[in-house]
């Protein structure tokens, strides 16, 4: 798979939420679904699947009127939503990259016939198709995002860290916060207060996988290697109010 194309269009990509509802042709679809081959998953040990489907197979009220769908379903094990947040922010880059408008839906489910299709656990969806809207930014200024300070105690690797910062997710929370030691960029996320509890603890590990795809991408970008890890030294060091995700070892 290409990087670099999907590398380029992190600092303009932007979340589209009107769409022209034409669907979109059949070279296009099967381009998409050959690229969804192609896909990286941060754990190659978890069994996802992933769906394109109309907007007759979605009715939910908290869904963008879109003429397609993308669905990931995952077997639920440890760091499954992350490895879906990983997979998917490939696939959101890729129809940016290629001209397609895509926004992320964190409460929309499709439909219970499409949903018994699959013997793996409906996950995360993407809305997706020809913008009605302006495709992309006009510079790295229309972000609204934490300060770098924010979510990062370091300065090394700055130009890649930039790309993480301005990840996307869920109401723009940017539940990340990153430290690096040894060659080892390690991943935190916020614990949700009691309020905001199950939903956003779910959204937020998700969110963790988009910006861990974004520091990857960033990584290949610069001619690195990137390997996902666990350290049990790094997991007690964790930060107050944030717990362990991962750590990235950089070759």
């Amino acid at each position: 798979m290409e990087t670099e194309s999907l590398y380029n269009v992190i600092y303009k990509r932007k979340s589209i939420r009107k769409y022209d509802m034409t669907p979109l042709d059949r070279t296009t679809i099967e381009k998409i679904e050959s690229f969804l081959k192609e896909i990286k998953p941060l754990d190659k040990d978890i069994k996802t699947e992933i769906s394109i489907v109309s907007r007759i197979d979605v009715n939910s009220l908290y869904a963008i009127k879109a003429p397609h769908y993308l669905t990931i379903s995952s077997e639920e094990k440890e760091g499954y939503l992350t490895n879906a947040g990983f997979i998917m922010e490939q696939a959101d880059l890729y129809l940016s990259a290629n001209g397609l408008g895509a926004c992320w839906l964190g409460m929309a489910k499709p439909d219970k016939g499409v949903l018994g299709t699959s013997k793996l656990n409906f996950t995360i969806m993407l809305a997706f198709g020809k913008p009605n809207e302006k495709l992309y930014r006009e510079n790295i200024a229309e972000f609204k995002r934490k300060s770098m300070e924010e979510v990062a105690n370091f300065k090394e690797y700055s130009s890649i860290m930039e790309a993480v910062r301005i990840a996307p997710s869920a109401i723009n929370s940017q539940p990340w916060y990153f430290t690096y030691n040894e060659s080892l960029i390690n991943a935190y996320c916020i614990k949700p207060g009691f309020l905001k509890g199950i939903i956003y603890e779910r959204m937020n590990k998700v969110d963790m996988g988009i910006a861990l795809c974004n520091l990857w991408l960033a990584l290949a970008h610069e001619g690195k290697k990137a390997e996902c890890i666990k350290d049990d030294r790094v997991q007690k060091d964790t930060p107050q109010k944030y717990y362990y995700i991962t750590s990235i070892k950089i070759d």
